[in-house]
């Protein structure tokens, strides 16, 4: 992955910021769903998609339909969002990107699945499909205890001591890429 020019801010619980972006990247790819975020008409729309992470690029590219509203939106106000949850580790991240529209054939072939040609029977080259390639700029993310037990455990702990529960941290990494 480049990662040029990044800051981190917040806790980082002796995490160095390689360590962060790996852990965003091991999310990012780990999970099969995100909610895509886009800008329409003053107000924000969001949607699932199925992200392909590309790591190595810095970049996460998503297979849509050109005749979705995604297209329209992004080529108006490019900046998005990405929300990826991983309930079962109680890890949470927020993306923020840049992204754009791309017919680059290339590109959608490699990043092309075969679940895809439900949607678009004529495969990569199919006129109706088109790629939406995502820069990510910020990543927040809140990793939570994954055990419920350590949760009702931290919260007793703190109504005891009137401490607040070590619920996580939250790691804000600026990715530059």
């Amino acid at each position: 992955m480049r990662a040029r020019g990044r800051r981190s801010q917040g806790r980082m619980n002796g995490m160095n910021e390689h360590g962060n972006l790996d852990r965003i990247w091991d999310i990012i790819e780990s999970l099969g769903v995100c909610m895509l975020t886009t800008q329409a008409g003053g107000r924000l729309r969001a949607r699932p998609v199925e992200p392909r992470p590309d790591r190595k690029c810095g970049l996460i590219f998503v297979v849509t339909d050109v005749r979705s509203a995604k297209q329209e939106e992004i080529e108006a106000r490019p900046d998005v969002g990405l929300i990826f949850i991983d309930a079962k580790a109680k890890a949470y991240l927020s993306i923020t990107a840049r992204a754009c529209v791309t017919r680059d054939i290339s590109k959608i072939g490699q990043v092309w699945r075969l679940t895809d040609a439900a949607w678009w029977p004529g495969g990569p080259t199919d006129p109706n499909v088109c790629l939406l390639r995502i820069e990510p700029q910020t990543a927040e993310l809140w990793d939570g205890p994954a055990s419920t037990a350590v949760t009702v455990f931290e919260f007793a702990k703190a109504f005891v001591t009137g401490g607040e529960p070590a619920l996580g941290e939250n790691r804000k990494v600026t990715v530059g890429m």
